[in-house]
């Protein structure tokens, strides 16, 4: 795939401001389109864009192919009808620096289905129709994951009133729902038909409103960088209608879960806990899962990071139970049999992939094959070797040693933000980076980002936390913790227009303004 010499922004859409507690498909984020084209800036990366689940993480969706109704833009909603001003005059205060993902949930899901009753019972002929093709266009995931959904919110407030934590349907849904018995679902169908609409309402808005919004970005030039998670969470429309296709025991547990071993950021590792591919019933039907996982992500974004892509190379196998990752082992992945069907099947494979982590040679060996860009991280750059007594020059990650098929970030959405992590680097690695910057600055954030958008990589991504010189408040993600991740927010105005200057003349300087890759 031929990536043009580019910068952007990684910015998840939660994180933009407004008024209801999270981002959302709103003017807001048409602004921040307009920000970007201003900024010189031809990339827009977000985190996966599913129904959150446990731990509110957008990489533990209950679904591959939904997006997540709390992105939904109520504006919208309030000129087309379904929605009053009184209602909307009536949320709470939220907070305006973070996602309280409570608040949200508890407020703007209710108004939700009763905006989409209001479009069940009266909206337009135009509309129902579009609605309807719309349910006929993706019916191969929406069927299953409204139903999914309607019995998963039922037994969710059955759980909660009997004070069961950690209800999924694989422990507590009765076993013809779960099991999906066709006259225990055909029955549920019957007994709950208005419930299962309204999450195909709810997924009829946010499609239409987030390919509105995909459109203009790329009206502006701006291409809109995906993210699918290798693997997908238990509690999931995905493993509920596909057992077949992972390694469950006849209940639909998991007989081994996902993680990694003990790396930088986990001394334990990670336990991801996601059930594993049976990789061997994937490869008798063609990958078609798959295939149709990356057909629906590329309607939505013009190119899809591919998290964890050493898992399709081998994967850190951890036995169910496990209290750590630290026991698993390595198993082997559909390797390049998997990328050949996708090529075959899609032609070039518009994929970036996250490579991050314990790498072999093998596994260089598989993006290579496929052309597919990996990921340097610059807050990996600077390791001192031996306690400070020397530098690792041919570290990997420093901008000398890149290749031009490659993706550089300053930090990712597990990272530190740049300026939290250069508080707490130790002194010889805050002496690596001023030597390697070779200049004086107060600055450092912004000298590491010169240093990125000069390198040969093709694509220069940065958290806008890093544009925004926030530190380690702003982080989005800790791994291996719970409880006040995925959280932070962009205030109004804070993307200005003096950062817009800033980004588009320093961009401008090393080949990758937007005004010069379009010609305009």
């Amino acid at each position: 795939m031929n990536l043009k010499r580019s910068s952007g922004i990684l910015l998840h859409p939660t994180s933009l401001p407004g008024p209801y507690g999270i981002g959302s498909l709103d003017s807001r984020a048409y602004g921040f389109v307009d920000w970007l084209a201003s900024a010189g800036q031809g990339l827009w990366q977000v985190l996966p864009l599913g129904p959150t689940g446990y731990g509110d993480s957008p990489y533990a969706s209950f679904s591959s192919f939904a997006g997540n109704p709390l992105l939904i833009d109520l504006e919208a909603l309030r000129r087309d009808g379904f929605v009053s001003a009184e209602e909307l005059s009536s949320s709470p205060a939220f907070p305006s620096g973070s996602v309280d993902y409570g608040w949200a949930i508890s407020w703007k899901l209710p108004l939700l289905e009763r905006a989409a009753n209001r479009f069940l019972d009266g909206a337009s002929p135009d509309l129902l129709d579009d609605f309807d093709k719309f349910r006929a266009r993706e019916a191969d995931w929406l069927e299953d994951f409204a139903l999914f959904m309607s019995i998963k919110s039922f037994y969710d407030i059955k759980a909660r009133n009997e004070g069961v934590g950690g209800a999924m349907w694989s422990n507590y849904w009765p076993s013809g729902l779960a099991l999906r018995d066709p006259g225990s679902l055909a029955s549920w169908k019957r007994d709950h038909g208005r419930e299962i609409a309204i999450h195909e309402v709810l997924q009829f808005w946010f499609y239409t409103q987030w390919l509105m919004l995909k459109a203009y970005a790329n009206r502006k030039g701006v291409e809109i960088i995906g993210d699918i998670p290798i693997f997908v969470a238990s509690d999931s429309a995905d493993v509920w209608s596909h057992r077949e296709l992972f390694m469950l025991d006849k209940r639909g547990q998991p007989k081994a879960v996902a993680g990694v071993p003990p790396d930088y950021f986990s001394p334990t590792g990670q336990l991801w806990g996601n059930p594993l591919y049976d990789w061997k019933a994937m490869a008798a039907d063609g990958y078609s899962w798959w295939m149709r996982r990356i057909r629906s992500t590329l309607a939505l974004v013009d190119w899809i990071r591919i998290d964890h892509f050493r898992g399709f190379e081998a994967f850190w196998a951890v036995p169910s139970g496990s209290a750590t990752a630290e026991n698993g082992k390595w198993t082997k992945g559909p390797g390049a049999r998997f990328f050949s069907a996708l090529r075959s099947a899609l032609g070039e494979l518009p994929i970036l992939a996250e490579d991050l982590g314990l790498i072999t040679d093998e596994v260089r060996a598989l993006r290579d094959e496929f052309a597919l860009p990996g990921m340097k991280i610059l807050q990996f750059a600077f390791d001192a070797r031996e306690g400070g007594k020397g530098l690792d020059v041919e570290n990997g990650f420093l901008p000398h040693n890149y290749v031009p098929n490659c993706v550089v970030y300053t930090g990712s959405h597990d990272n530190d933000t740049m300026k939290g992590w250069l508080e707490k680097a130790s002194p010889a690695e805050l002496d690596f980076v001023k030597r390697y910057i070779g200049h004086e600055t107060d600055d450092l954030t912004g000298a590491l980002m010169t240093a990125a958008l000069a390198s040969v990589a093709a694509f220069a991504v940065f958290p806008m936390q890093d544009a925004l010189r926030l530190g380690s408040e702003a982080r989005m993600n800790t791994p291996s913790t719970m409880g006040c991740n995925w959280m932070w927010r962009m205030g109004e105005g804070a993307a200005s227009a003096g950062l817009a200057t800033w980004l588009s003349d320093t961009s401008m300087i090393y080949g990758r303004n937007l005004a010069r890759r379009t010609g305009a």
